[in-house]
């Protein structure tokens, strides 16, 4: 019923628009019509032609129907033109790259360090739009933890989106293990890659089609990724265990572990760079406590990037990338950043610190 309800009621605001509208026509209709026929009656006689005047009046009761439908006829072509407006703008989209380049396809074991190179990286959404990222040059180390911090509006989403390719660099590049990843398919790319977005998505279905929907895996790793990250259990009270129903968007699934399944997904995939994206900043303290330590446990050997919601996220990472206004402003181990009292990092720290103490006595 609530899909039913949710379909009809934009028809229902549509009718009601309509007959509204065929209301105020009606009456301006009449109006005129009245005036008219004033007009007709107090003119001298034979002035006008009583067939005329006949003629005239007895189309007059006419005008409203015709106007109501000619105003019709327009509303409904401007919500028809819609669709084609709409036609030609899914037309001026730009197509994606190839999935596939088989000419520059990477090794099966592509990549073996981790390394991301940033070379002279600038974005923009849109060619009349400013630059988001204005020039970074950087090196992710393999195998290294580096938290990517700034205010809102710098640009850390951005760099992440332009890591998976999602929007495409306007000038600059960048090179995981020395392969440019402009010059590989999507596909290539992707799926060598791991990220656990801020929002968890999971779909209709079962828990076995979540964690492996192309069934690449056994089901002992399945159960091994789960109790990795304490969900094991969880599934196994269900009647279904693995086969147990998942509704649409994970409903019948809390905020954290939907959250567990994304870390599971990463576990399965074993990729040798994981994106951390805000990934804990819709959790409670133990589900980021959770993650962090299962991170920190099996991901070890891994290029770890994290974009950081709670500055405390990145305090135990190897290096902390600061952005500002789609620039790099510190780039350097949180140790020596906070050592400096006057650094970008540790003013953010503290205004950190001074809220949380803040929410803490209220």
């Amino acid at each position: 019923m609530k899909l039913v309800d949710g379909y009809s009621r934009p028809k229902f605001h549509i009718a009601a628009a309509m007959q509204w509208l065929c209301f105020h026509i009606d009456m301006l209709s009449s109006i005129i019509f009245v005036f008219s026929l004033f007009f007709i009656i107090s003119v001298p006689e034979g002035v006008v032609d009583p067939a005329i005047a006949g003629l005239a009046v007895t189309f007059g009761l006419n005008l409203n129907m015709l106007q109501a439908s000619l105003i019709s006829k327009l509303c409904n072509l401007e919500n028809r033109i819609i669709s084609v407006e709409r036609i030609l703008q899914y037309m001026c989209i730009p197509n994606e790259p190839p999935l596939v380049i088989e000419a520059s396809r990477p090794n099966c074991s592509w990549p073996s360090q981790g390394e991301v190179d940033i070379h002279g990286l600038q974005v923009r959404y849109a060619p009349h739009l400013p630059l988001v990222l204005r020039g970074l040059t950087c090196t992710f180390l393999g195998g290294m933890k580096t938290g990517i911090v700034g205010r809102t509006g710098s640009g850390k989403s951005t760099l992440i989106q332009t890591l998976f390719r999602i929007v495409e660099p306007t000038a600059g590049l960048i090179a995981i293990d020395g392969i440019d990843i402009s010059s590989i398919g999507l596909h290539d790319l992707r799926s060598r890659l791991s990220i656990i977005p801020q929002d968890p998505t999971m779909f209709e279905g079962s828990v076995h089609n979540n964690l492996d929907p192309l069934e690449e895996y056994a089901d002992e790793e399945i159960w091994e990724a789960l109790d990795k990250c304490q969900l094991g259990n969880e599934v196994r009270k269900n009647e279904g265990k693995l086969e147990s129903r998942v509704t649409e968007n994970g409903e019948n699934w809390s905020m954290g572990q939907r959250q567990l399944v994304c870390l599971a997904r990463v576990l399965l995939k074993k990729s040798k760079v994981l994106v951390l994206d805000e990934a804990t900043a819709s959790v409670d303290t133990a589900t980021d406590n959770l993650i962090q330590h299962t991170l920190g446990q099996h991901f070890s050997d891994c290029t770890v990037i994290t974009i950081a919601h709670r500055i405390t996220s990145v305090i135990d990472s190897d290096m902390v990338l600061l952005l500002s206004y789609g620039l790099i402003e510190e780039f350097d181990s949180p140790t020596r950043l906070l050592e400096n009292k006057s650094s970008s990092f540790a003013q953010l720290v503290a205004e950190y610190t001074q809220r949380s103490n803040s929410s803490f006595e209220k």
